[in-house]
């Protein structure tokens, strides 16, 4: 096997079927299908559509990667592929289209975890990671502090949603201020039109929550919050001003995050911070990240956008970072776990 790997990778946790080649570090193909329109109209993900939409795009993503890379299946190297956390359904297909892909390619297989994924995307943009580094996960079903002192085999979580995930807390929003779904890129957009004018509680920042949950979050009461303030609004005849709200909501969410991972990075020494996740492409969460690194003497390390949500990619990057490392492959009997716990980097045998 050559020194710097060549390595397909499969993501398939929710609603974007992603096949990505990397070697080594460097991104080569980034081929995404998404069925986010097939869900809109239900307003969120459905499961069974999302792994059916899966099954579609499976085989034309795998041939668009190739292409685009300009390579043959026979030169890859090695297959990573989300084994979890995610929709089970839609995991399966991922998991069962790379144990096909490694079995008859007879090439090694690693099932690796979603969220460590997300972290190792960056390496493709940055170069590699340093040791240790904290990450910022905001996605629309985690978000998550993480302590990485090795993204192959040692994530260590210090803090994750208790209700809402952040991105969650958008899409929820953006209903009630009668918004398209997703919700995230569109308050991003209507909150550049709006002021922030409206003080909306930040959850478990103060007192004792502070204590019991230090780097933890909750965006539930937000969400409650923003919901009660717009119907007030509209019970007294009053017109909602959605670039107002959405700004305001929007300043809630992010002034938490950046507060918790730079209080994060202060405790534990370290001055590196990756954000990453679906909600990092958020404009405001990117720009007061930056300032409050640069205040904190914290380097910042985002993706660009198109990194930041689900893809390929990210999967590549972390198997090949996994082959480089010598970490051991998973067999074809590796599962596809739904629940699959942060501190798994890497899919066990026997897990459900």
């Amino acid at each position: 096997m050559r020194d710097e790997p060549l390595v397909l990778g499969i993501e398939t946790s929710c609603d974007e079927t992603g096949v990505g080649i990397v070697r080594g570090v460097t991104l080569l193909a980034d081929s995404i299908a998404s069925s986010v329109e097939e869900h809109a109209r239900f307003g969120g993900v459905v499961p069974e559509v999302a792994s059916r939409a899966h099954l579609d795009a499976m085989v034309p993503m795998i041939r668009r990667a190739c292409e685009t890379a300009g390579v043959a299946l026979t030169d890859v190297d090695a297959i990573a592929v989300t084994a979890g956390p995610g929709l089970a359904g839609a995991l399966l297909v991922g998991v069962a289209a790379a144990k096909a892909l490694s079995f008859s390619l007879g090439i090694p297989l690693y099932g690796v975890n979603h969220l460590a994924a997300h972290v190792a995307v960056d390496q493709l943009q940055h170069g590699r990671l340093p040791e240790p580094v904290m990450a910022l996960l905001v996605s629309g079903g985690h978000s998550s502090l993480l302590l990485v002192p090795d993204v192959t085999g040692d994530i260590r979580p210090l803090g994750a949603t208790v209700d809402d995930a952040a991105g969650e807390a958008f899409d929820k929003v953006a209903r009630v201020l009668g918004l398209p779904f997703p919700g995230g890129p569109h308050i991003d957009r209507v909150s550049g039109e709006g002021r922030i004018a409206i003080e909306f509680p930040r959850g478990l920042t103060s007192g004792r929550d502070m204590q019991e949950h230090r780097f933890d979050f909750s965006f539930s009461g937000l969400k409650t919050a923003v919901a009660r303030w717009v119907e007030a609004r509209e019970m007294a005849g009053e017109p909602v001003p959605v670039a107002d709200v959405a700004a305001s909501f929007q300043e809630a969410v992010v002034d938490v995050l950046t507060r918790k991972a730079l209080l994060a990075c202060a405790e534990h020494g370290v001055d590196h911070l990756v954000l990453g996740g679906g909600v990092a492409a958020n404009s405001r969460l990117r720009a007061m990240a930056q300032e409050r690194c640069d205040a904190a003497g914290v380097l910042l390390r985002v993706p660009r956008p198109a990194l930041c949500t689900d893809n390929g990619a990210m999967v590549a990057a972390l198997g090949s970072e996994m082959v480089v490392r010598g970490r051991s492959p998973g067999s074809l009997g590796l599962p596809a776990d739904s629940s699959m716990p942060v501190t798994d980097v890497s899919a066990r045998e026997g897990a459900r």
